[in-house]
């Protein structure tokens, strides 16, 4: 038997697990992390979003992590590696089976290049490996290949025992370990009533060539972002890693989602042959999809939705997907990861100071945690369900993007205005639950457009068409609705590429707006006070300046 005294241990090396490591051995504490596999591994979870990537800087700034930031946009790409794709923008195209895509059921969301950079596309073996070897530089003492076999609670430490027998003792045990927790099946904490239904076929591929987008008339190539096929109760998604040129992976990775509901599992096919039986059914998806060459085994899932009953406990905490997983359909996993992530890093340093590692303690990462689940939820099984009629879907996306982007918006003024604190920041952060920034008045608007989703019967058109024209009509009453967004309602299929215009300072259309959005977004913030900040920003998360930062050394 081993006794060795640690602050902190952690099951699971994926990247929440070894980011928390790394946040917190460089403040001091004594971190041991328990991987049962080893790396590099395989991992899904490819596509960054706006709102992961603020989330990441504002790790990186407020723990004094640098690393945490390499991931979070290409102006990061000389650190990052070259393994990573570019992600300029979320594509999606709206297919019906049999017939040719028609290029109006498409929707391009052009992510903002200012002033941070495009979104990146994460080869998630390197990128969990290298923030493994971070928390290691920091301090953690990392053991992988070692299965925990059991952990028992009292009232002044975990114990956790190795399949080998050897014991370790802990103040805290954070399991980080995915669906397969420890402390999930020790504790009986699994529920499966999420609305979301889906199951998943998925691998890496190469020879998958870019979709013939030519006569679209869109901004970017579809290739330049993360393209999702759309199909009445399913998805395909694309994800490139070998999109730019300085790229050195020709991997692309590959998948398929269904609501078993509407397309069960074809048991007599392997997980290949029922990909492409699906493939099949799309002639736009046929001629890109035909011919790919998967580079790993196929892998094929049963339903995907989970969460817990808990989240936190005495002297433990779930982080990840270790407390829950919906769908990876608008990749909004990675940034619930990273909001909780960061909620229970400050909550551990504040614990290791006053010795209170109760349930109580850790309560906001549960509040936090089930918020972002519960959300992400809703927005997803409502838009499987608008996938059936194509006019559906075009004004429920706007309910996704109106979300995300007043999201971002309040991640980006919270970290301005913390000044630096952690406790400010995780304070503001605690009101956000996923989408609409905290604004009551999206919260509002998105139960009204919920209800008309969820009512509404797919058997019938009249009712459908109903329902189209209710949402618009709660779109367009709105005074504070960007008007891109207004564009896609009129049938525009794409978001600007320049996202700097002068309607932006104008006053009626300024972003900022004004009354009770104004307030809850910016405060008494100026537009000619926000300025030296966007300004700052863009000098900060330069390429210029990034690339004088002392360069890792990644030997994957």
């Amino acid at each position: 038997m081993q006794n060795k005294e640690y602050n902190v241990a952690i099951i699971g090396s994926g990247i929440a697990g070894s980011t928390l490591g790394a946040i917190l051995t460089r403040h001091g504490l004594k971190v041991i992390i328990f991987e049962a596999n080893e790396h590099p591994r395989f991992a899904i979870g490819e596509s960054m979003i706006l709102e992961t990537s603020e989330m990441m800087r504002a790790a990186a700034e407020l723990f004094d992590v640098p690393e945490i930031a390499y991931f979070s946009s290409e102006n990061f790409a000389s650190l990052a590696g070259t393994t990573h794709g570019v992600k300029r923008h979320f594509g999606f195209l709206h297919h019906q089976e049999g017939q040719v895509h028609d290029p109006q059921q498409t929707l391009q969301a052009v992510i903002p290049k200012e002033p941070h950079g495009h979104e990146l596309h994460l080869y998630r073996q390197d990128t969990d490996y290298f923030m493994m070897t971070c928390a290691v530089k920091y301090g953690a003492t990392v053991l992988q290949r070692t299965m925990i076999k059991q952990v028992d609670f009292d009232n002044d430490a975990v114990t956790i025992v190795d399949q080998a027998g050897k014991c370790y003792q802990a103040d805290y045990l954070v399991d980080a370990g995915g669906f397969r927790s420890l402390l999930a099946q020790k504790f009986n904490l699994r529920t499966h009533d999420q609305l979301t239904h889906s199951r998943a076929i998925f691998t890496h591929a190469i020879d998958v060539p870019a979709f013939d987008d030519g006569d679209y008339g869109l901004p970017l190539t579809m290739t330049e972002g993360t393209l999702h096929h759309l199909f009445r109760g399913g998805w395909f998604w694309v994800i490139p890693f070998n999109n730019h040129a300085k790229s050195t992976n020709p991997r692309i990775s590959i998948g398929l989602l269904l609501d078993p509901r509407i397309h069960p599992e074809c048991s007599d096919l392997s997980p290949e042959e029922e990909f492409f039986y699906f493939v099949e059914r799309f002639p736009a998806i046929h001629k890109q999809l035909r011919k790919l060459k998967s580079v790993r085994d196929w892998v094929r899932t049963p339903r995907i939705q989970y969460g817990s009953k808990q989240i936190v406990g005495d002297r433990w905490a779930l982080l990840g997907h270790a407390a829950g997983f919906i769908d990876p359909l608008y990749s909004k996993g990675l940034y619930c990861s990273f909001a909780s992530l960061f909620v229970l890093a400050h909550q551990l340093l504040l614990a290791a100071k006053s010795r209170e590692f109760s349930r109580d303690a850790f309560l906001p990462l549960e509040t936090i945690t089930q918020a972002y689940l519960q959300s992400a939820d809703l927005l997803i099984a409502h838009s499987y369900k608008s996938w059936a009629n194509p006019q559906l879907w075009r004004v429920y996306s706007v309910l996704w993007l109106l979300g995300a982007y007043t999201e971002l918006i309040k991640l980006n003024c919270i970290r301005i205005s913390s000044k630096g604190s952690r406790s400010v920041y995780c304070r503001q952060l605690l009101q956000l639950s996923l989408t609409g920034g905290g604004y009551k008045g999206f919260t509002q608007i998105a139960e009204q457009v919920d209800a008309i989703i969820e009512s509404v019967d797919l058997q019938n058109e009249a009712q459908i068409l109903h329902a189209v024209a209710q949402i618009e009509g709660i779109f367009r009453q709105l005074d504070w609705m960007p008007l891109p967004f207004l564009a896609l309602l009129d049938g525009k299929t794409y978001l600007p590429k320049n996202k700097i215009r002068l309607d932006l300072f104008r006053k009626k259309s300024s972003f900022m707006r004004s009354g009770d959005y104004r307030r809850h977004f910016f405060g008494n913030q100026t537009m000619w006070s926000l300025l030296p900040a966007f300004v700052a920003e863009k000098v900060k998360y330069s390429p210029f300046l990034i690339n004088r930062q002392q360069r890792p050394q990644m030997n994957f």
